[in-house]
């Protein structure tokens, strides 16, 4: 029904109640993001975290589940792609965290992390709702240098004063972190 926020998703013909809040969703999202984690690990986070009744999903379910899942975390938009050159990646949700919130709240106007329940789809509507500020500066010069377009003189000196902030790191796993660190001892 129009604007009605799920609160279950259906897997084969049965109906799964999810945790819908906005926290538990970011949970699934730092799972997929994180480099130590194996694919199967992801996806079990991802299925143990959203559906409320977990364990009364059948082994051959998983996948109808996992897919039901990423539906709902992409809200239903559908979006495959059109096959191309993927999306440059301009935002991460752990590393915006401090400057990703203040726009969220500002959009939602109130400080949406001391609500005791946000919908998933209404955070998402708020983040899709920011329209300037320091976040969103950061994800347009972020965009322009993923594209390789030049920037603007002040986006030259804002990117220049605040690399701490716009430059997105990269996430190695333990593993990748202990080569890099043997890499630069060597160096040193």
């Amino acid at each position: 029904m129009i604007g009605e926020l799920p609160r279950a998703i259906e897997v084969n013909g049965i109906r799964h109640a999810i945790r819908s809040d906005f926290r538990d969703v970011l949970k699934i999202i730092l799972a997929f993001n994180d480099p130590d984690l194996k694919d199967e690990e992801k996806i079990y986070i991802c299925l143990f975290i959203l559906y409320r009744d977990y364990s009364r999903i059948s082994k051959d379910d998983y996948e109808a589940a996992f897919k039901a899942a990423l539906s709902f975390i992409d809200h239903d938009s559908g979006d495959q792609g059109d096959g191309t050159k993927p999306s440059p990646r301009i935002m991460d949700w752990e590393q915006d965290e401090c400057i990703m919130f203040p726009a969220i709240n500002k959009a939602a106007g109130f400080e949406v992390r001391s609500a005791k329940y946000v919908h998933w789809w209404t955070f998402l509507g708020y983040y899709m709702s920011i329209s300037d500020g320091l976040f969103s500066s950061v994800l347009s010069v972020r965009l322009k240098k993923a594209k390789g377009k030049p920037l603007e003189k002040w986006e030259r000196e804002f990117w220049n004063a605040n690399k701490s902030i716009c430059v997105l790191k990269t996430k190695l796993s333990e593993e990748e972190q202990a080569d890099k660190d043997r890499l630069n001892a060597l160096l040193d």
